[in-house]
């Protein structure tokens, strides 16, 4: 669960950074209650099932979606339950697995199949990647979006204590239309094999962060296109001329 952990630090820090007392918040996650405890708020939990089980409308004014949204079959849909059950200028925060998530693993694996099977199977869950989850916001009808991400290397000396990390963490395969038998031992072996071949190996966990606001009138708003009274180059005090190197 160190994962867990170090993204309810980073989210503690982006919580520090906002200048609002929160009274209604909920909490997004299959780890809700250590979620709960380690932000130090006393909040309502959900699981992350497709359809959330939220009390009733407009309440909430601090959503937290810890480490669920990649496993979501509609992202969008998910945020766009959650804003409508927040209150105006309410604060939603959501951490997920990012594209650079396992790359190393990934290509192991991908090879090791290959390999010896002559074939790929559905085993890798889909990973989005900064860009794109921003844009997840915006659809999802948040105001002031923004999206960043963190890397974390974390060093393995095997293969199967990674494989013990990600099935502690619930991230497993889940796909639908994954192989329905066990994985065979060979490419496994050899999966391992790839990852230990210069011995203790490094494995990416790429954490995303998207932030977004419910819409509210007193919120800040962007000007209009041509509404400028003023210069950039003037108040950068350079020339507005165009030339050519």
């Amino acid at each position: 669960m160190f994962l867990h952990d170090l993204a309810i630090d980073l989210v503690q820090e982006r919580l520090a950074e906002v200048n609002r007392t929160f009274t209604k918040p909920l909490i997004v996650s299959w780890q809700a209650e250590r979620w709960a405890r380690g932000l130090g708020v006393a909040a309502e939990y959900s699981p992350a099932t497709e359809t959330l089980n939220l009390a009733s409308h407009h309440q909430y004014d601090l959503v937290i979606h810890g480490l669920e949204l990649h496993w979501a079959n509609d992202p969008v849909g998910q945020l766009i339950q959650v804003r409508r059950s927040m209150a105006p200028d309410g604060l939603m925060i959501a951490v997920l697995f990012a594209g650079e998530t396992l790359r190393e693993l990934r290509t192991a694996l991908t090879e090791a199949e290959v390999e010896v099977s002559n074939g790929l199977s559905a085993r890798l869950s889909p990973l989005g990647d900064v860009r794109d989850l921003g844009a997840v916001l915006h659809r999802a009808g948040y105001a002031l979006p923004v999206a960043d991400t963190f890397i974390q290397t974390v060093s393995y000396k095997n293969a199967l204590s990674l494989f013990r990390d990600l099935r502690s963490m619930g991230e497993t395969n889940a796909l639908h239309g994954r192989p329905k038998t066990f994985s065979r031992r060979t490419v496994l072996q050899e999966t391992a094999n790839r990852l230990e071949a210069k011995g203790p190996f490094e494995v990416t966990f790429e954490l995303a962060f998207l932030t977004g606001w419910v819409p509210d009138a007193s919120q800040p708003k962007p000007m209009r296109p041509g509404s400028a009274s003023h210069r950039l180059s003037d108040a950068l005090s350079v020339s507005s001329d165009k030339t050519s190197t």
